[in-house]
């Protein structure tokens, strides 16, 4: 599937520079040579990758933490922003909301981290006129693979298990 931002293929100012529209994908950029140890044009073997590694291209589990904040709105309408949102994000776990800010916790499959929080990053604003949420930025984010969240888990440390699912307030 090619993800293309909404609007990247109009500039702002109605027309490109060079007079052409263009359409710019989003894509994901290869660690480079040094992450593996592989020198250029070599392709991976499996070997020196310790067993049980999935390859680089396998898609991982990622716990996405999505802050965002603004102006007040009353709390039914973002209740009820956030239940649609759940329904039409249906990896969603969690979230917590408040006149001005929420929280929204939930899974996401993706190859690295960068593409997890692009996804996470885009959420909010994709969503914001069908689930009718509020005009709200994002003002922070946490992007954590599966392992991590279950060591911080077994350790009694931050973020506390998504339970009970669903959308609830503060």
């Amino acid at each position: 599937m090619r993800r293309v931002r909404p609007g990247a293929a109009a500039s702002r100012g109605g027309g490109t520079s060079r007079g052409v529209r263009e359409e710019r994908a989003l894509t994901s950029v290869a660690a480079g040579d040094t992450y593996d140890g592989r020198t250029s044009g070599q392709q991976p073997s499996g070997e020196g990758r310790p067993s049980g590694e999935e390859p680089a291209d396998a898609h991982r589990l990622w716990h996405v933490t999505l802050s965002v904040s603004g102006g007040e709105a009353p709390l039914k309408e973002v209740r009820r922003g956030l239940e649609q949102l759940a329904h039409d994000h249906p990896f969603l776990l969690t979230s917590r909301y408040a006149t001005d800010h929420a929280e929204i916790r939930y899974w996401e499959e993706a190859r690295d981290l960068h593409d997890a929080a692009a996804v996470a990053l885009r959420l909010w604003g994709e969503h914001r006129q069908s689930a009718k949420l509020p005009p709200w930025e994002i003002v922070g984010l946490e992007v954590i693979d599966r392992e991590t969240y279950h060591q911080r888990i077994a350790e009694g440390n931050g973020p506390l298990p998504a339970t009970p699912v669903g959308v609830h307030p503060f």
